[in-house]
């Protein structure tokens, strides 16, 4: 595994909680790194908007209050319902199948039996990235993905689905198929509504989550 990717991970899983200190030489030694590729890495992490690089205090875990998750997830809920749009109306055969894919691994994640929270919460992930990939890739727009790319926060989407209760994951499940529906159906107003209403059901999760701690 890269630095990169250890670094990634260990912020999107919160190992690296919200506001802690990314210490170069610490990070180095604990994934048994040099302490240039663990540099390289925060800037690259920097740059997607995971990692705040300051003068004199260093790199720390981004931390957004509820103002900015309430922004983030309203942009991401109108650039991919509009992805939804035209979904519907570009898709082919395959790019249904890549959908069914997805949904299809979701479902197993959810009906998993009780264990590993991590595991499990890794498996909803790894799918639910899978599922609204294949849904932008069928919207055949370039520019669109590319936003999408630097909008949708990796480590809020896993915190939303470690706080999700068992109904709240599968609602997010039928959310999935009822998408995946309008788009096959070509009906592209239907499947961008369904696709808000999930986007927003997942920032109302982190929300609670934020105003409990704020309290």
């Amino acid at each position: 595994m890269s630095a990169y990717e250890a670094i990634r991970s260990a912020i999107v899983e919160g190992r690296y909680e919200p506001g802690a200190r990314l210490v170069e030489q610490r990070i180095a030694e604990q994934f048994a790194l040099s302490r240039t590729p663990v540099r390289e890495a925060l800037r690259t992490l920097e740059a997607e908007g995971l990692v705040l690089i300051e003068p004199n205090r260093g790199a720390t875990v981004r931390s957004l209050g509820v103002e900015e998750v309430v922004d983030l997830y309203g942009l991401r809920a109108r650039l991919e319902g509009y992805a939804a749009e035209l979904a519907a109306e570009r898709h082919d055969d395959a790019d249904l199948a890549a959908i069914d894919a997805g949904i299809a691994d979701f479902g197993a994640a959810v009906e998993a039996e009780p264990g590993d929270t991590v595991e499990q919460t890794r498996a909803l992930d790894a799918a639910n990235r899978r599922i609204h990939g294949a849904v932008v890739a069928a919207a055949r727009h370039r520019q669109l993905d590319q936003l999408l790319a630097r909008t949708v926060d990796a480590a809020l989407v896993f915190r939303s689905f470690r706080a999700f209760r068992p109904e709240q994951t599968r609602q997010s499940h039928e959310f999935h198929q009822l998408v995946r529906a309008a788009v096959a159906a070509r009906e592209p107003a239907r499947a961008g509504a369904l696709m808000v209403e999930h986007i927003l059901q997942g920032r109302d999760v982190l929300l609670e989550g934020l105003r409990s701690a704020q309290a």
